[in-house]
């Protein structure tokens, strides 16, 4: 089955939208790159929501249990359609304000960075997790592959 990945941009928030048209080429690039670590019986319906603290700090709490803003949450739909064929429907959640200050207190380049979430997101909607240090490694050693292949500098060197 040939893989359909369609992607969806959305803007949550006024500090977003002069970003975008790079964010875009970027993201498209990667997935591009990413193309093999995608379910290969499924479609991919997939939507990147540029966000703020806000919100993310509503999610977190809501979906996650924690009490605290993130620079990223990943969702997949468990919803199926049999009309549709296997389709999964995905969610990747941005938020501006922890990125700026990540990016900030570590001199890092804001596109790098957001790459690199965008990788780790992908990563999570094709099944990858850190929930053990093992995972972790996995996940970050892939993150790392993936990045190089970009021309993005490993992210864990700071």
């Amino acid at each position: 089955m040939k893989k359909n990945i369609k992607v969806n941009f959305f803007s949550e928030s006024k500090k977003w939208p002069r970003r975008i048209p790079k964010i875009k080429n970027i993201s498209l690039k990667t997935i591009s790159e990413m193309k093999n670590y995608f379910k290969k019986s499924y479609s991919f319906n997939l939507n990147l929501i540029f966000s703020d603290k806000y919100t993310m700090s509503k999610l977190n709490k809501k979906y996650k249990n924690k009490y605290k803003d993130t620079d990223i949450l990943t969702f997949v739909s468990k919803i199926t359609n049999k009309d549709l064929g296997k389709t999964l429907y995905c969610d990747i959640f941005f938020s501006i304000d922890t990125i700026e200050k990540y990016i900030i207190n570590n001199k890092i380049n804001l596109y790098e960075h957001f790459n690199h979430l965008l990788v780790h997101g992908i990563l999570h909607i094709n099944g990858y997790q850190h929930k053990s240090h093992l995972q972790f490694i996995k996940m970050k050693n892939e993150e790392i592959k993936i990045l190089s292949k970009l021309g993005v500098k490993d992210p864990y060197i700071i």
